[in-house]
């Protein structure tokens, strides 16, 4: 098996070139599925069963693995499956009937647009912390951007005179509108605080921690945590929540599902499907609440 492991961290790396969260995270959960077979004496993956991985999910969730986890441990291995089928080193595809609980399947957390305003409105632009803040939280609803992207984000990534995001790799590139309110907020801290927070000129990083070094996910997820406490949301926050909102706000409003997928910079429109999946829900409860027939 661990031969196995190795060509698909090639192939992650060479060929889908995942990106170095989406790596690290496969590699991660791959690496834990390797070693609790190694521990159950499993040594081929050709004789790893749907009962295998369905002891081992189990596992996890015995020893207090949130269903989130689970989940994304489940679509690592769906990965994993699907390479070696393709690859001709199984025929038989072990992961293939294994179906997440409906609870494991929860749907992304969304704000309302009143609590997107309540979090916008909680950085304070009198001093430099607050006015990075703002900017930053301001970019990620207006385009929908993983904190990842955020902070590998370069000035030179950002045109504010014609309000655009420039997000670019080796494979692909996007370009995302910027609303007026969020152009203001980036033009103010690149104006204002950006000069002071950053003391080497050849800097090319957009944001950078207060003492200009580089940000971290951790360090942005304090952050957003902090403004929706203050701003009294008691909602699941993580780091893509914003990205979420903003998706799901699209959708709501009119936009198109193949739009949203190109801005997400989703290469699968089934996975920007769930946003859908949102707002069916949302229109289900509305109707059943409000429908007088429905009660």
């Amino acid at each position: 098996m661990q031969n196995s492991v190795l060509k698909f961290e090639d192939y992650l790396k060479n060929e889908k070139k995942a990106s170095k969260n989406t790596f690290e995270s496969y590699m991660r959960d791959i690496g834990q599925f390797h070693a609790y077979c190694s521990a159950n004496k499993i040594s081929q993956v050709s004789t790893i069963t749907q009962d295998t991985i369905t002891h081992y999910l189990k596992f996890l969730s015995s020893v207090g693995k949130s269903e989130a986890t689970v989940a994304r441990v489940t679509a690592s291995l769906r990965c994993f499956f699907t390479y070696l089928i393709k690859q001709g080193n199984i025929e038989d595809n072990p992961i293939k009937a294994v179906k997440l609980s409906p609870a494991q399947k929860k749907l992304p957390e969304i704000l309302t647009n009143k609590e997107i305003v309540q979090l916008l409105s909680q950085p304070d632009c009198s001093n430099y912390k607050g006015c990075r803040d703002k900017a930053m939280l301001e970019l990620l609803y207006a385009t929908g951007i993983k904190v990842s992207e955020l902070i590998d984000l370069k000035i030179t990534d950002i045109n504010t005179q014609i309000g655009i995001l420039h997000l670019h790799t080796e494979t692909s590139q996007r370009i995302i509108p910027i609303y007026p309110e969020a152009v203001k907020s980036i033009s103010n801290y690149l104006s204002a605080v950006r000069e002071v927070i950053i003391s080497d000129d050849s800097e090319e990083m957009l944001f950078t921690n207060m003492n200009g070094q580089p940000l971290t996910r951790q360090g942005f997820w304090k952050i957003i945590k902090q403004y929706a406490q203050a701003a009294n949301i008691n909602k699941d926050i993580t780091p893509h929540t914003l990205r979420h909102s903003f998706a799901a706000h699209l959708l709501e409003n009119g936009a198109q599902l193949q739009d949203i997928k190109e801005m997400l910079g989703h290469s699968d429109i089934s996975t920007t499907q769930v946003y859908a999946q949102i707002m069916k829900n949302k229109y289900a409860k509305s109707y059943k609440k409000f429908h007088p027939m429905a009660r």
